[in-house]
């Protein structure tokens, strides 16, 4: 008789602005679900560097923005809507070089009734990010003067690529995300996984990474979680959650066809009893 989705196998993910979207998910594809928030975003009410890049902006002293997601793509135009009008803000950004990458800051800017000049394709990495940047100036990027819009940590690849090229690079903050206030449902988890407990671990966000072994080294359980999770199936929704679980000498097992949460567990629900069954023949 053939299996049923995850077939009764518990399922550990750690999404935090959808948790509830995702312990449904699970449960649709009948799974057990063991879902913790592994992170709040936290805005930067009193940005500076947002403010003063934006005073640079108007000024129409920079030469290319590159939005790297539309949450922080809104939450900047929204800090700048503290100092100056829309229209002054529009106006700017239409004379200044858009790179948006994927489709999220792309229907940010859209709102706004802008289209990028430079939209980057998916899977929408870094690389991605750079090798649009070389297709559209071969030459190099001398002496442009490129912000950054960041998205809770600095991808320092992507800061140096740009330097590499010539570039006058400016960090442009707009939040940061946090470990949660309550943690302690992240624990159980994490314990839950060290304990050989869990079949599947899906993750959601490449910050959920860093903050999963944020906790852990506090704990000092790093090296029995790793373990734990080579017994595991380890589901990732592309390939910067991907790359951040690799840094972390963690392997990836799965990436499903499209980089959507529904699409992530319907596919992960369908490969997880033979990925297990493989992983479990070479233990």
């Amino acid at each position: 008789m053939p299996k049923k989705g995850f077939d009764g196998l518990t399922v550990a993910a750690f999404e935090s602005r959808m948790t509830e979207e995702m312990t449904r998910l699970i449960t649709r594809y009948s799974g057990q679900p063991l879902v913790a928030p592994s992170m709040q975003e936290i805005p930067l009410e009193n940005n500076t560097q947002a403010l003063e890049f934006g005073d640079r902006l108007i000024a129409g002293h920079m030469d290319m923005l590159i939005l790297l997601t539309g949450v922080g793509t809104r939450t900047l135009v929204d800090v700048w809507k503290t100092r100056f009008s829309l229209e002054s803000i529009t106006k700017a950004l239409s004379q200044t070089t858009l790179v948006a990458r994927g489709p999220k800051p792309i229907a940010a800017l859209r709102e706004l009734g802008l289209t990028p000049q430079l939209p980057v394709p998916e899977p929408n990495t870094w690389h991605d990010v750079l090798n649009t940047l070389d297709s559209h100036r071969p030459e190099g990027l001398g002496s442009l003067n490129i912000g950054v819009q960041e998205y809770g940590v600095s991808n320092q690849d992507l800061l140096e690529g740009l330097t590499a090229r010539g570039a006058n690079v400016t960090r442009v903050p707009v939040y940061r995300w946090a470990l949660p206030e309550d943690v302690s449902p992240l624990r159980n988890v994490l314990a839950s996984i060290i304990a050989d407990k869990v079949d599947v671990c899906l993750i959601t966000n490449a910050a959920q990474v860093d903050h999963i072994f944020q906790v852990l080294d506090q704990d000092h359980q790093t090296l029995p979680f790793r373990k734990a999770m080579k017994r595991i199936m380890i589901a990732s929704i592309g390939q910067i959650a991907s790359e951040r679980l690799r840094s972390h000498d963690l392997p990836v097992d799965y990436e499903p066809s499209h980089s959507k949460m529904g699409i992530l567990v319907k596919e992960s629900s369908e490969q997880a009893s033979d990925i297990l069954d493989r992983k479990r023949l070479t233990k």
